[in-house]
């Protein structure tokens, strides 16, 4: 976790490249994230590049300690009239290296799952690192739900995963792929396929 930019460089310029081929209408696309299209989702990635801790105060202030204000006026912001332009704004801040106050593994948790908030959707397919996918669940998991993690949605389970040497919690085993469990305990939909086991209704 010392330095979390190369990946998080590596996978701003890949969702890039996904989507310079998509078609324009397709950015109206719901993505996973509730309420929000893929262009709004690419608009936030813009935003959380080129976020400083000075603007994040700023607008937390202006926003009278509102996240979902705050990260909606960061839509608003950077949402160009043409997906295509916004989707250069993210190419232009790939390489970025400011953010806000918050810890470096919360980097890893905009890349991979805003990363599938976005693709899944369009029916795009990525492999992640998995250090960085790991790195984004265990802050998911210690993390409360009221400053954007999952601690509570993995609670009285035991999550395994499939994939990497992880396993967390007690209780009903759930176990996936760490994207999976990473997407699941975000609050994301995953596939009926991609989790298995007794307490996977309660992930659910």
């Amino acid at each position: 976790m010392s330095d979390v930019w190369p990946a998080v460089h590596a996978e701003r310029l890949a969702l890039v490249r996904d989507l310079e081929g998509i078609a324009v209408e397709r950015f109206l696309t719901p993505s996973l994230c509730p309420v929000w299209t893929v262009h709004d989702v690419v608009a936030h990635l813009v935003d959380d590049a080129t976020t400083t801790p000075l603007r994040f105060a700023r607008g937390l202030l202006a926003t009278r300690f509102d996240f979902d204000a705050l990260n909606a006026a960061g839509v608003a912001r950077e949402r160009r009239d043409d997906p295509r332009a916004t989707v250069a704004a993210l190419a232009a801040a790939a390489l970025r290296t400011t953010s806000a106050p918050a810890p470096r593994a919360t980097r890893y948790v905009e890349v991979v799952v805003h990363g599938e908030d976005v693709r899944r959707p369009l029916g795009l397919v990525h492999t992640y690192p998995p250090e960085a996918v790991l790195a984004a669940l265990r802050h998911q998991l210690r993390t409360g739900v009221s400053t954007g993690g999952g601690r509570e949605r993995a609670a009285g389970v035991r999550l395994v995963a499939t994939d990497a040497d992880l396993a967390h919690g007690t209780g009903p085993e759930v176990r996936g792929t760490a994207l999976a469990l990473l997407l699941a305990v975000s609050s994301r939909p995953v596939a009926a396929d991609e989790l298995t086991g007794p307490g996977t209704p309660l992930v659910r």
